[in-house]
């Protein structure tokens, strides 16, 4: 999943950049039908989940091996981008697998009516019990470092990083939660106040296929 938040207070990268104007184009169609239908887009406009709004936990439960086995498979994924008045709804594929015993969790990412794909990468660090979120774009084969760090915490998987932005620290974070056996749902989010309050700016509603 994109955009991935970059903890180490840089800039984007022209990688990043490259990859958001794909994204774009991609969805331009589809966006120009969502706004079409207001009803409908005021009657899917998606809310910051319970595990969003949480507080930071005080100790992050340890991660195991396995705990993103729930994304193997393949998948169908809703994609909605709130915007003031309006948002974008476009469409993408996804195929998922474990490797390495479930330390490691692979995820290809397609967007077919733009010939664009990208790989996200879950690894567990078995000497910290930390996960790290990575993204690889397929144009340039570069894996994004240090990569997205997050647990799981009463069901749902939270990653989370901070970068100052025009001096003051802005908190990004990625939710994994409701997850079942035949959907889950990935959201993104930042926070200018330490967490009292989270602007959406990605929901994604993953169906199984097989």
């Amino acid at each position: 999943t994109w955009p991935r938040p970059n903890p180490m207070n840089k800039p984007p990268s022209p990688i990043d950049d490259e990859r958001r104007h794909l994204v774009l184009a991609a969805t331009a169609t589809a966006a120009a039908a969502f706004a079409a239908a207001p009803c409908a887009a005021a009657a899917q406009a998606p809310t910051p989940g319970p595990a969003m709004l949480a507080s930071r936990p005080l100790q992050r439960s340890p991660g195991r091996p396995g705990d993103f086995a729930f994304l193997n498979g393949h998948w169908r994924i809703h994609n909605l981008r709130p915007k003031a008045g309006a948002g974008e709804a476009f469409a993408a594929e996804a195929s998922c697998f474990g490797i390495l015993g479930g330390l490691c969790s692979v995820e290809e990412l397609r967007i077919p009516q733009r010939n664009f794909s990208g790989m996200g990468l879950r690894v567990l660090d078995v000497k910290q019990s930390l996960w790290h979120d990575h993204w690889v774009n397929a144009a340039s084969g570069v894996v994004g470092s240090p990569g997205l760090p997050g647990s799981f915490e009463q069901g749902a998987g939270i990653f989370e990083a901070e970068e100052t932005v025009d001096g003051r620290v802005v908190t990004y974070r990625s939710v994994w939660d409701l997850i079942t056996e035949r959907s889950c749902r990935w959201q993104q989010a930042s926070s200018a106040d330490g967490g009292r309050s989270w602007e959406l700016n990605w929901h994604m509603e993953w169906t199984r296929v097989s």
